[in-house]
Parts: structure tokens; C-alpha cells; sequence
């Protein structure tokens, strides 16, 4: 969908009833009340610019969570807690080895999200 196809028509302020066929149609195309929620917490998960710069960081390779913390110059138990959050929406996962944790994106999905949100905030 453009920004085009989000354009109001000339005379949309002097809509005054409900039309029922337009409202029908408008409740076809919304997504379901569970979706949207889960939709929701994705870009809630996106809103804080410590997860975007692990995103950022796990983007096109895996990291270790000590080197995310050293990248991030932040606490390890700090590092930890949002990489939760972003496990608990899907956005990353993880696998052991030892006493060590990796991180990356958890699919391609993620990455494409990820790209083309950084990409419309830097280039418009």
C-alpha cells in the first residue's frame, strides 16, 4: 500500500452516517484482534533504540552476548533483558555453546523488517 492509497477523497469531511457497505468492507480488510496484537508487540519490541542497535548488531551476523555488551557499552544484565524481550516477539533466537550464548535475527522476515525500516527512516 502507497501513500497514495491512503489519500482521503475531496469530500471524506462531509461523511455525516455510516455507509454500511463501506463499513463492511473496511472490517474485511482489518486484521483479526490476536494478529494485531501480536503485531502490536513487534513494533512496540521496535520502539526502543537499544533493541533497534542489537537488531542492528545481529542484522548479518551472530554475536556472542559479552561481545554485544562490550559493542553496546552497556551491563550484561541489561544486554540479557532485552535480548529476552526480543526473543519473547520472535525477533531474535539463540543456541549455547558452553557457557556462552549466540544471538542472530531470528529469520529472514526479521532482517527484511529490519532493512526496510532503516531504510525508509534514512532515505524517506
Amino acid at each position: 500500500m502507497s501513500a497514495n492509497d491512503l489519500s482521503l477523497p475531496p469530500d471524506s469531511n462531509t461523511c455525516t452516517e455510516p455507509d454500511a457497505a463501506s463499513v463492511a468492507a473496511a472490517r474485511n480488510r482489518m486484521v483479526a484482534d490476536a494478529p494485531a496484537r501480536d503485531l502490536a508487540d513487534l513494533f512496540r519490541a521496535l520502539g526502543d533504540p537499544t533493541r533497534v542497535r542489537i537488531l542492528s548488531a545481529l542484522a548479518d551476523a551472530e554475536v556472542c552476548v559479552n561481545d554485544l555488551t562490550a559493542a553496546l557499552e552497556m551491563r550484561q544484565s541489561a544486554v540479557s533483558h532485552q535480548l529476552a524481550y526480543l526473543r519473547e516477539v520472535r525477533l531474535v533466537s539463540f543456541r549455547r555453546e558452553g557457557k556462552h550464548a549466540y544471538y542472530r535475527l531470528d529469520d529472514d522476515h526479521v532482517r527484511g523488517l529490519f532493512v526496510q525500516g532503516l531504510d525508509h527512516v534514512t532515505n524517506g
